[in-house]
């Protein structure tokens, strides 16, 4: 039994832990990352699959977490589809490395590993792993050449950005 319950607990760790050669920003502010992001890319996932419209909303929570709102468009069922979560620091408030949860005590890293330090106006963002990422504006359409940038940095990280979708925010 011991056996099973240290497998469990490393399983639920390396879900929170560092994909290979990405480094969180450092010099991270809450404060000013709180508000309303507008996903223009993601790699797939079933959570996502066949959404548009997707944000996120980010807000504190009294605990000294964040509120996490993930919100997306189904238009196969003509219905919003809306998930609530919440996140906590890994290793200190000043880095864009969080485990956020949306299912009970089960956590995944959020790893911010490119962000506009002056406006906030975007961001770049992983999962635990290499087959989660996201890339974040405060508006539903993001300047070409920024777009550009992360999409070839993520690349450079060693994301597959040719399976990235690009999401509709018009219909």
């Amino acid at each position: 039994m011991r056996t099973i319950l240290s497998a469990f607990a490393l399983l639920l760790t390396g879900c929170v832990g560092l994909p290979e050669n990405l480094q969180p920003v450092d010099h991270f502010n809450s404060d000013r990352y709180l508000g309303k992001w507008y996903e223009i890319a993601r790699l797939d996932h079933s959570f996502e699959r066949g959404l548009s419209k997707v944000s996120a909303s980010y807000s504190m929570r009294d605990d000294g977490g964040i509120r996490v709102i993930n919100r997306g468009y189904d238009a196969q069922k003509q219905r919003w589809k809306e998930a609530e979560g919440k996140a906590y620091f890994v290793e200190g408030a000043d880095r864009g490395y969080l485990k956020v949860s949306f299912f009970g005590p089960f956590y995944g890293a959020y790893v911010v590993v490119e962000l506009d330090h002056e406006n906030y106006q975007y961001s770049l963002v992983s999962g635990p792993d290499k087959s989660y990422l996201w890339i974040l504006s405060r508006t539903p359409r993001m300047n070409q050449e920024t777009q550009k940038r992360l999409v070839e940095k993520a690349a450079a990280l060693g994301f597959d950005t040719g399976k990235l979708i690009f999401v509709e925010h018009d219909k």
